[in-house]
């Protein structure tokens, strides 16, 4: 068998194991495992890197514990507004999507935007349109409303605060991303999130900008980040990764810690993001208290972690 990697995250930011019930930990570290599996899956069975990394978004899309698809969080509006961003790394063909509703699985519409329009960014209305033309799955208000996250916005929705999804003592996170490299020697990312509680103004993060929360390149490497995204945005987290490699020299490890743990932490932003090279390399950095996330290759089983130091790098 060939090489293959994988890596997912389900969001970073404060968490420790005092703001975790034991039984809560299970039911995460369960959930990026059927995830890593999804994926995993499709890679040993000699499937794409891009279909792999859209079926893990996917199910973490539909899993309530994460800030994505079903567990968004609501707007300023009470409603759930949702981004995604999904890229090839073999021919740098990208789809993104902002500000959707009632889509059932934005992953799924943005690799529609890539595999079936000529564009690579849609946004609201238009993007709801080209869903429907696609026969993509909708999903009522209800299927997305959870009692936790509606109390959150209950808390704030009557002032001009927004929440970050990681704010210490928020009992879910995040922000869902899936890198992988196949057997073929091709890399791809995915990103999906529901932004930011009681967000206005329609507010776009990093996650579907490509460059900044998502990017691959057979080149370097696979992205997806997670975090407060106007900081990403601003440093343009992901393409910097693959900068550094390409022009520099730098090695996968090497490039992450000084995008994350350096440039950063200067600019004031939280989060980490996960990556994979073109040789298979993985790492996963993050600069805050921890950061769901998992990792399998072809040479070692399925890994999840939560906290600092479970798992860092796989080479």
């Amino acid at each position: 068998m060939s090489n293959y990697s994988i890596a997912i995250h389900g969001g970073a930011g404060t968490i420790t194991p005092a703001s975790m019930t034991p039984a809560l930990e299970v039911k995460y570290k369960e959930a990026l495992q059927r995830a890593i599996e999804t994926g995993a899956e499709i890679l040993e069975g000699g499937g794409n890197a891009l279909d792999a990394v859209q079926k893990t978004v996917e199910s973490l899309e539909n899993t309530p514990l994460f800030n994505a698809g079903k567990g968004s969080v609501f707007t300023k509006q009470g409603r759930h507004e949702m981004d995604a961003a999904i890229m090839c790394g073999k021919t740098l063909r990208a789809g993104a999507v902002a500000g959707v509703y009632n889509v059932r699985n934005p992953v799924v519409l943005s690799r529609a935007i890539l595999e079936f329009s000529d564009h690579v960014f849609m946004s609201g209305y238009g993007a709801e349109e080209f869903a429907r033309k696609q026969n993509l799955a909708f999903a009522p208000e209800e299927y997305f409303f959870d009692a936790l996250r509606y109390k959150q916005w209950s808390e704030v929705r009557d002032s001009d605060v927004f929440m970050l999804d990681h704010t210490a003592g928020d009992e879910k996170f995040g922000t869902v991303g899936a890198v992988a490299l196949d057997q073929h020697g091709n890399l791809a990312a995915a990103t999906s999130t529901g932004g930011m509680t009681n967000k206005n103004y329609n507010r776009i993060g990093d996650t579907p900008v490509i460059g900044a929360g998502t990017y691959a390149n057979n080149y370097t490497c696979a992205i997806s980040c997670t975090g407060h995204g106007e900081f990403f945005l601003r440093a343009v987290v992901a393409y910097d990764v693959s900068c550094l490699m390409e022009y520099k020299g730098y090695s996968l490890q090497e490039a992450c810690d000084k995008v994350v743990m350096d440039k950063l932490v200067r600019l004031g932003g939280e989060g980490g993001l996960i990556a994979v090279d073109a040789r298979g390399n993985i790492a996963m950095p993050f600069n805050s208290e921890g950061m769901y996330r998992a990792c399998k290759t072809n040479a070692m089983p399925a890994v999840t972690a939560i906290y600092k130091d479970e798992v860092k790098v796989v080479s």
